[in-house]
């Protein structure tokens, strides 16, 4: 029988026959079986240890999981002891690879030098710090950079407690806050992105409050703000879309920003087109050197930094990388280029683009 391909309603007028037709034919003697070649698995064997910041964690955990799907002969263990907990390890010697929220710091650096360490720093996805409030809370829509100042700098703890004395003045142009207790919660001080934020908000060396409730766990975070009327917290930005239903975004307003933006909303969008500031930030592994001697080490941080799995980034909330940055990042690996490009220990206002060809 000849099906005319462009005539769809004869072709499944037709489907029954063929099923039929297809059926004795499968029960025929000359019956030919396919051969399905099962997808091929490598060799690649051994273990790799990774610990460090909560916000890398959920990147690297499903990069791990795809990668060992391809490579069961490969363990990938993964702790999570916030950015300055995964250093002291990776420092130490006890770890492969370090998440991390930030760039190594200046007194890290010297620990891992003391203890032979060199390592490659390779930026793996953009994030962004979101602020939150409680669902009820119907005022905080938008705070300045310096609101988040008063609420956060050192000065104002034990002082700074309720929400009338964030934003006491009213204006046509910003409403004053009611009296409502204000209670804080955030990263703890080992966290990369406790010490991003310190600096975004309170200037570089500045500190922060310490009366608030900390914890590694962002979920932490979640459950405070989402149980307290009067509460504000901070985290990544890829933990943000997960519990709207439980926390509130607000917009932030760099007024000492060039760009004039005024409000802008924690969003993939606001931070790829450079709005969002000063709290969206570069995130990133460090490798250690000697490490990346061993096949399945190599090759698990060959598989992270490649363009193909960027969607891998976007599927769990983070910015990809931009095509020039990824390229740059794997140049460095290949050559085992080590130490960090940023000095400063800080990311703000810097361009990957620029500072990965140093």
């Amino acid at each position: 029988m000849k099906i005319k391909t462009n005539k769809i309603s004869k072709l499944w007028l037709s489907f029954p026959l063929i099923m039929i037709l297809m059926g004795v034919q499968s029960c025929g003697k000359n019956n030919s079986t396919a051969t399905v070649t099962p997808p091929q698995k490598s060799d690649l064997t051994g273990n790799i240890s990774i610990d460090g910041s909560s916000t890398v964690f959920p990147i690297t955990q499903a990069m791990a999981e795809d990668f060992q799907d391809d490579n069961e002969g490969v363990k990938i263990a993964i702790g999570v002891s916030g950015t300055g907990g995964g250093f002291k390890k990776f420092c130490a010697g006890e770890t492969d690879i370090s998440n991390a929220s930030r760039p190594i710091k200046k007194e890290e650096i010297e620990k891992c030098q003391q203890e032979g360490i060199e390592y490659v720093e390779l930026p793996v996805a953009f994030d962004a710090l979101s602020v939150v409030v409680n669902p009820e809370n119907d005022w905080a829509v938008c705070l300045t950079q310096k609101e988040l100042e008063t609420i956060w700098n050192p000065s104002a703890q034990g002082n700074v407690t309720n929400w009338k004395q964030v934003r006491s003045q009213s204006g046509a142009a910003r409403s004053s806050f009611p009296d409502v207790p204000l209670n804080l919660y955030g990263p703890g001080t080992d966290s990369g992105t406790f010490d991003y934020f310190t600096e975004a908000v309170n200037g570089k060396g500045g500190e922060s409050r310490g009366d608030y409730t900390a914890s590694e766990d962002d979920n932490v975070i979640v459950q405070g703000v989402g149980g307290d009327r009067g509460a504000l917290g901070y985290f990544g930005l890829s933990y943000l879309e997960e519990n709207l239903t439980k926390v509130k975004p607000i917009s932030i307003d760099d007024e000492d920003a060039s760009n004039g933006e005024g409000c802008i909303e924690p969003s993939i969008a606001t931070v790829e087109n450079g709005t969002y500031q000063p709290l969206a930030r570069p995130i990133f592994i460090y490798v250690k050197k000697a490490s990346l001697q061993r096949p399945e080490v190599k090759s698990f941080v060959e598989y992270y930094l490649s363009k193909e799995h960027k969607s891998i980034v976007d599927e769990i909330g983070y910015i990809h990388l931009s095509d020039t940055v990824y390229d740059k990042a794997l140049a460095r690996l290949s050559a085992e280029k080590t130490g960090t490009v940023f000095p400063e220990g800080s990311t703000i206002g810097l361009k990957l683009e620029e500072v990965l060809d140093n």
